[in-house]
């Protein structure tokens, strides 16, 4: 499938905002950071804002962007919808709480509750973002549990390094501890990255050049001349192909940036403290920022559509 930059940039930075969102709702009613003016309005404003942009930039995907907000009419069977849907609700209780905690003071009681529903809202957002995916047959890459575990689990991740960062800005004991939950989410999303990868790499669809034409085993078949003479809309967007070797590079860069380095780098946070823990935080946010980037772009790109059997492929 081609790579979309604005769906690229809308599930990492979505991803992470609502990852931290609940990082924040956990940490608090678990009495672990204070209701701080200060501390409440960068950490909401971070979340919020990667939430918001990454929203509005989805919608650059779309022919007519104007039109985005009728999707929300199909939520009865389109996962798209209820994304967007769950998208706007989420905002409700995420701004109720986040007033509470910056203009009233407090975290807890009745405001931890509203916490609670925004953290199970955000949740919900995220598996039907990975659901627009994952339910597609016609993709073997994205119609497998590691593929919409993978949105749930990157999204946990990711917001794990950044409450861990912001918590270290402000001094917090929370910053040690989120340290540690990023470094545990770390480590199984490298296994869950692998698996996925290895599902892409050595499973094998059930459709094949053979039962799309009704002629029998794929080996047998063969594509004699091309549908078409020219590259059309359907080869671009749905063959888009990437050469094994620089799949086999990005893969390698991927597990680094995105898994590797943070868990090093949180480590070092655990372990040394000060200044020194806060620009290994830092750094862990910009190192699993661009890596998740590269996986998502790598999701995109080595995503095969059944409808290049008629193009020449063997298998899907």
């Amino acid at each position: 499938m081609h790579p979309a930059k604005s769906v690229i940039f809308f599930t990492t930075a979505s991803g992470a905002g609502y990852g931290l969102l609940i990082w924040l709702v956990l940490f608090s009613v678990a009495g672990l950071v204070p209701a701080e003016a200060s501390f409440g309005l960068a950490a909401f404003g971070t979340a919020l804002g990667l939430i918001t942009v990454g929203l509005l930039s989805s919608t650059f995907h779309l022919g007519h962007p104007e039109r985005a907000w009728r999707a929300m009419s199909q939520w009865r069977s389109s996962w798209l919808s209820r994304e967007g849907l769950a998208a706007v609700l989420t905002y409700i209780p995420a701004g109720g709480f986040a007033v509470a905690w910056t203009v009233m003071g407090t975290n807890q009681g009745a405001a931890a509750g509203i916490g609670i529903a925004a953290a199970v809202l955000c949740l919900i957002t995220v598996y039907c973002t990975a659901m627009i995916y994952g339910s597609l047959k016609t993709i073997h890459a994205w119609h497998n549990p590691w593929a919409v575990g993978g949105y749930i689990v990157y999204a946990l991740m990711t917001g794990a390094v950044l409450m861990s960062a912001v918590a270290h800005l402000w001094g917090y004991e929370a910053g040690r501890h989120a340290a540690g939950v990023a470094v545990v989410l770390l480590v199984f999303g490298l296994i869950v990255k692998r698996q996925h990868w290895r599902t892409v790499t050595e499973g094998r669809s059930k459709s094949t050049a053979g039962t799309a034409t009704g002629l029998g085993a794929a080996e047998t078949i063969s594509l004699l001349e091309g549908p078409h003479s020219e590259a059309n809309y359907l080869m671009q967007e749905m063959g888009y192909k990437i050469a094994r070797k620089h799949a086999d590079k990005l893969r390698t860069y991927t597990y680094g940036l995105a898994f590797i380095l943070p868990i090093l780098l949180s480590g070092l946070a655990i372990a040394l403290g000060g200044q020194a823990a806060i620009a290994s935080t830092m750094l862990a946010v910009l190192s699993s920022g661009i890596g998740i980037a590269l996986e998502r772009w790598l999701f995109f790109a080595e995503a095969k559509h059944v409808v290049t059997l008629y193009y020449g492929e063997a298998y899907a």
